[in-house]
């Protein structure tokens, strides 16, 4: 397999969750919440194995760590999803979303979301925020899609394949780096993304694109093993388009 060529961004891809809105905040409290009942916390060392999983796999994991509660999986989950439901109305963007978003869209940048969340839940949490999300026009892979193959969520690439196919047009493939023609490798080159979660960016860098991090602070203690992003940021406040090949900002 050839080595990834340098070439200039031509697409982009976000996350949802963590990265575009403060839902990450949500999941946290929310989990929590259920936990104290048993004199239990959710530490950052367990939520970093969480965080892009699909849903009943994350909670599998987490309640592996707390065998002693009595607790079901289906029972945590429908507690969860009921306390969630309550606050996704009113969750905010983070900082520097906005800002990018419509900056991209104004040059004609092509733009998709790969979110692991299901479609009901995209719906819920984006409702309030059309001025941003009505941007991306409907390209949108939801977790319960039926794009990517059960087993195969983040941090396996095919979601961003899938966003970058589907979505975009570009002609990316579907499979892992080294099952890719010349002309795939070059496609995946073009693209960049941005996630927040460890799975996120390794399922980025597995698919030959660009990644840019940004993380709740929490995270950057946390080791992992893998491959690292491009760049890791603090914000989206800071991200510097002109580094990726894409249109400055106005001053």
């Amino acid at each position: 397999m050839a080595d990834k060529p340098s070439v200039k961004v031509e697409y982009v891809i976000f996350d949802m969750d963590g990265l575009m809105i403060d839902s990450e905040r949500v999941y946290t409290e929310v989990t929590n919440d259920i936990l104290a009942r048993y004199g239990k916390t959710m530490t950052w060392d367990i939520k970093a194995g969480l965080m892009g999983k699909p849903e009943r796999e994350a909670a599998e994991h987490l309640l592996s760590f707390f065998p002693g509660i009595s607790l079901t999986i289906d029972e945590y989950l429908r507690e969860r999803d009921a306390a969630q439901d309550l606050r996704w109305p009113h969750v905010q963007l983070l900082p520097g979303v906005e800002r990018l978003v419509a900056h991209l869209h104004a040059h004609g940048i092509p733009m998709a979301i790969a979110t692991g969340s299901r479609r009901a839940n995209f719906i819920a949490k984006t409702s309030r925020l059309g001025k941003v999300f009505a941007l991306f026009d409907g390209r949108v892979v939801c977790g319960d899609d039926g794009k990517v193959r059960p087993g195969r969520a983040k941090p396996c690439p095919d979601v961003f394949l899938a966003a970058a196919r589907e979505y975009l047009g570009r002609d990316v493939g579907g499979g892992e780096m080294d099952e890719c023609n010349d002309n795939e490798i070059l496609e995946r080159a073009k693209g960049l993304i941005f996630e927040d979660a460890l799975p996120g960016v390794q399922a980025g860098k597995r698919a030959g694109m660009e990644v840019v991090w940004v993380p709740d602070s929490n995270l950057l203690d946390v080791e992992y093993a893998g491959p690292r992003p491009d760049e890791t940021l603090n914000s989206l406040c800071e991200f510097s388009p002109e580094k990726y090949g894409l249109p400055p900002y106005d001053s």
